[in-house]
């Protein structure tokens, strides 16, 4: 029988000396989150309302507030309360393959029973229809070819038939992903939801298969019900960065077992993770981020064997668009312009550097951010240990911290840009993802008050507001 990981296991170092103190501070973490919401709240609601420059209705989350429930209600409740009282004993003792096909299916019933919340109409089929997202410009795609060597003319709001927002902010592997369902006969904004809300989840079992390969199965099992429960899944249903972050997950996890040659065929594994990372850059510019987890994966594998198959399918994926006709640095470029033209260009930087923050706090979780304490802390130790080559095995932890901490790099690095001024908790799943696994690093005897303080916040913020997407 699998156990979960206790924070007391003497594989797992903790610098917080006694529990009680560790405990202590765990839930001092989570105040302080809670009161950095609350205050970009106030201070950004003082903002709004005196200077009209921060662009949205419910500082610092795109929301309006709005208490409301809705057809998704009951499920929602009933979910959560069933994770919360079984969860932790299930992904403990559920053989491995089952346990990766439940955490999908049940963090995909968990994201649709939140979007659902809003109705079928504005939690799931009218998302991905709005003015500025991308099914409004799938009709200038009959031509592909065209559409992409023509793609970089139409980014800047001064050239004619501009792209809308989420097009002109994305290299055209975002779209492109809607035109194809479009082409197979699922078009309009019920199947697009519905394919975001069903891959978007499925980053639940990437996420598992990652940890396991690195040697931190306990953790994976011990973080599976808060992955299952993330308030981030107010956000995954529906929009398209809960896709790209499931993109991006996967890259990881075939990643992962090439590296640790988990798997019969390592080659073409990952060759396979080039494709998906490949992919990644070509859905969103800023996920080109995710080359620090990459990087934190193989140093914890302590091994580049992966790399020359990894960057041949990474170059392929690149080779192809650029022979289409686009060119990702163009874009980029023409990007940076195209978003000092909106209201970026007024939105300050010296807010939402903070408030973004807030909003990742938010989508992560309080657990989340307790955990991270924990592996902030273990970091040094943890850094100590991987450069002689001792991660304590299957029972430590070490691995899990080097994750979270890459994570943490890669969502600072976001933040310090200047280019994610609000709507970090859509924008940042991909981040925020690998921050959830970080609950496994708190006290076995804490973990179900955790995850119901998770469950808890994500119902209110879907009852409460009305979520931008």
């Amino acid at each position: 029988m699998k156990l979960p990981l206790r924070i007391d296991d003497p594989t797992v170092r903790t610098p917080d000396g006694d529990e009680r103190t560790g405990r202590r501070r765990d839930v001092l973490a989570a105040a302080a989150a809670a009161l950095l919401f609350a205050v970009a709240a106030v201070v950004g609601t003082l903002i709004q309302r005196t200077d009209h420059t921060l662009y949205v209705d419910w500082a610092p989350l795109y929301a309006d507030w709005l208490p409301h429930a809705g057809p998704g209600t009951p499920a929602a409740v009933a979910l959560a309360v069933a994770v919360v009282a079984h969860g932790p004993r299930i992904a403990a003792t559920l053989p491995w393959r089952r346990l990766l096909w439940a955490g999908w299916a049940t963090a995909m019933a968990w994201t649709w029973a939140l979007a659902l919340v809003d109705g079928w109409g504005r939690g799931v089929a009218g998302r991905l229809t709005q003015r500025h997202e991308y099914l409004r410009g799938i009709d200038r795609f009959h031509d592909i070819g065209a559409a992409l060597r023509g793609f970089t003319g139409h980014i800047l709001i001064t050239q004619p038939d501009h792209w809308p927002a989420h097009i002109a902010g994305h290299p055209p592997g975002a779209v492109l992903t809607f035109v194809g369902l479009d082409r197979l006969g699922l078009g309009g904004g019920g199947w697009a939801g519905a394919f975001c809300i069903t891959a978007g989840s499925s980053a639940v079992a990437a996420v598992l298969v990652t940890l396991r390969a690195l040697g931190q199965e306990r953790a994976a099992r011990t973080a599976a019900p808060f992955l299952v429960l993330a308030p981030a899944a107010v956000w995954v249903g529906a929009s398209a960065d809960g896709y790209f972050a499931a993109v991006a997950a996967w890259g990881l996890a075939l990643l992962a077992l090439a590296a640790t040659r988990t798997t019969r065929a390592p080659g073409a594994v990952a060759l396979a993770a080039g494709l998906l990372l490949g992919l990644t850059a070509y859905v969103s510019y800023g996920l080109t981020l995710m080359a620090l987890p990459a990087a934190a994966v193989l140093l914890l594998a302590r091994t580049v064997r992966p790399l020359p198959y990894a960057l041949a399918g990474a170059a392929a994926v690149a080779g192809a668009f650029t022979l289409a006709g686009f060119a990702w640095w163009e874009g980029y470029d023409l990007l940076v312009e195209r978003y000092y033209q909106g209201v970026a260009a007024d939105r300050p930087y010296g807010y939402w550097v903070w408030a973004n923050l807030a909003n990742a706090a938010i989508a992560a979780g309080l657990a989340s951010v307790a955990g991270a304490r924990r592996a902030v802390g273990a970091a040094p130790g943890a850094v100590r240990r991987l450069r002689r080559g001792d991660l304590g095995g299957e029972g430590g932890a070490d691995g899990l911290v080097v994750l979270v901490l890459a994570a943490l790099l890669a969502l600072a690095t976001a933040n310090l840009s200047g280019m994610s001024k609000a709507e970090t908790e859509r924008i940042w799943l991909p981040f925020v993802l690998w921050l959830l696994p970080a609950a496994a690093l708190l006290p076995a005897r804490d973990l179900r008050r955790w995850l119901a303080a998770q469950a808890a916040l994500a119902l209110l913020v879907n009852h409460l507001l009305l979520t931008g997407w």
